[in-house]
């Protein structure tokens, strides 16, 4: 079985995010990349079928050369192959069309991609990346089994889960759940030494439009002053609540 993991280049949770160009460019100055969370969760699934089932599994990125390094670590934790597809991620249809290429040329089994990145939050990958291949696809997975060319599959939905038969190709949007965190490997010295000797492979781009721009980014306004109420003032609480706050 042939897997590829889609691997988004994102700013680290922790980082202070900032703006240029009158909010419309977002400033990387002293910014740390990660692996996106839930491609996080999708790469360990796919360790786990290379374990298991002999699985060969290529992780492949849509960015410039400043994301090597998101896809090295992957490599570290076990991929055997890598792909970058050298162009900017800066639209979500441009993005699916770039990975969908890489998908027929390489003939996958299981596309493994993270439900949505953490930056821009689009969500539209995966179920694009499937239009385009025209291979089945389920969303928010929280879990998967593959014996043979069957697949056995678990979605989150509102209010439980579903669970799914289908049959490869297939393309997934993981998210937190298709592994625990607990599961989650960190590379060794030994996978960071071996990273070194596996490929990566560097394409050219597929003509393709960018559909949407991004026009300006504003950050969440800053919380507004606590007011604190005596204990035994109740009446000014139910005003407040009421006539300021009008959530009574």
């Amino acid at each position: 079985m042939k897997i590829l993991v889609c691997i988004s280049h994102v700013p680290d949770t922790t980082s202070k995010i900032n703006f240029t160009e009158g909010d419309t460019k977002f400033d990387t100055n002293g910014v740390q990349f990660v692996i996106n969370p839930n491609d996080e969760f999708g790469l360990t699934r796919a360790m786990w079928f290379k374990e298991k089932q002999g699985a060969n599994v290529t992780v492949v990125n849509v960015g410039g050369a400043e994301t090597e390094p998101t896809l090295r670590k992957a490599l570290a934790i076990g991929a055997d192959a890598a792909i970058r597809v050298n162009r900017a991620a800066t639209d979500g249809f441009s993005v699916a069309k770039q990975l969908a290429q890489v998908v027929k040329d390489g003939g996958y089994d299981l596309v493994i991609a993270g439900r949505e990145s953490i930056d821009y939050n689009g969500g539209m990958v995966p179920g694009m990346i499937a239009g385009l291949t025209n291979a089945n696809f389920i969303n928010n997975c929280i879990g998967l089994e593959i014996e043979g060319t069957t697949a056995k599959a678990i979605r989150e939905i509102d209010g439980g889960k579903e669970t799914l038969s289908t049959t490869l190709p297939l393309v997934i949007g993981g998210q937190k759940g298709l592994v625990e965190e607990s599961d989650l490997k960190i590379p060794n010295m030994r996978g960071i030494m071996m990273a070194r000797q596996k490929p990566l492979t560097i394409l050219e781009p597929v003509e393709a439009t960018a559909e949407t721009t991004s026009v300006k980014f504003e950050k969440p306004a800053p919380k507004g002053a606590v007011k604190l109420i005596a204990p035994d003032n109740l009446d000014a609480l139910v005003d407040l609540l009421h006539n300021e706050a009008k959530v009574i």
